[in-house]
């Protein structure tokens, strides 16, 4: 009796073992599909729209951009914009280079960038003053320039403290500092730049960069081949609908 009782005790000790790692593996198991599910939902659902939180007090003033190329071209590209947006700063820095000198020297298009700063970017605000600052002196091109170079020393990810890295900035492209770190402690510019803000949700905008090409709306970074084709279907379209009348379509108009 004491031998068939012996096992029967090792046999209920062993089951019990199984029994809790059966439960620890069921666990981890259910642990790891609600992560799955829980990135894959991420993954998947829609953009939250882009909000950004500014004083609703702020005196609006017509929203216009800054602008670069002829009045005469046939097309005109708007670009709503973060500076802090990675894509916004790839795009400002591989592709860009090529539109100025390949589209908007020649003629081909007039370029306009707009401010969209994202909500989440909290360094982005100041590089967007910052900007219009310099455009006070004549060179937001060049501080545009600049700051999207430099994103990874301003960003929210390397500093809390934006306005010091872009002020060296502005003193680097040549800006009076002392008429520029006026500007920027003023905030003069907030409500110039929430209003293009506005017209970028009016437009639908809801991530950046987005282009609107002519009448067509682009919303992701595209390659310069890409960016081109878009131009030439615009230019194309611009040209039938200004074509005099009696013009053949698809015959060539000066």
């Amino acid at each position: 009796m004491v031998n068939s009782g012996g096992p029967k005790k090792k046999g209920g000790t062993g089951s019990s073992d199984g029994g809790g790692k059966r439960g620890f593996y069921l666990i981890l198991a259910v642990v790891l599909i609600a992560g799955i599910a829980t990135l894959s939902y991420l993954a998947i659902r829609p953009a939250k729209q882009a909000v950004f939180a500014m004083d609703s007090t702020v005196v609006l003033v017509p929203n216009q951009g800054h602008v670069i190329g002829s009045d005469s071209a046939p097309v005109e590209v708007v670009e709503f914009a973060d500076f802090e947006c990675p894509a916004c700063g790839n795009f400002a820095t591989l592709t860009e280079p090529d539109v100025r000198t390949r589209l908007v020297n020649t003629g081909r298009i007039r370029y306009r960038f707009m401010d969209f700063p994202l909500d989440g970017h909290r360094n982005t605000l100041s590089a967007h003053l910052a900007a219009w600052c310099a455009s006070e002196q004549g060179k937001f091109w060049e501080m545009h320039d600049v700051i999207f170079q430099n994103q990874d020393r301003w960003s929210g990810y390397a500093t809390s403290r934006p306005d010091g890295v872009l002020s060296g900035l502005a003193q680097q492209i040549g800006l009076n500092r002392q008429q520029y770190d006026s500007c920027v402690s003023s905030r003069k510019h907030l409500g110039q730049v929430r209003s293009n803000y506005d017209e970028g949700m009016r437009r639908g905008v809801g991530s950046t960069p987005t282009f609107f090409i002519g009448t067509k709306k682009v919303a992701t970074v595209i390659s310069y081949d890409e960016f081109k084709r878009y131009v030439d279907e615009a230019v194309s379209q611009a040209r039938t609908t200004t074509a005099p009348a009696g013009t053949k379509s698809g015959a060539k108009t000066p």
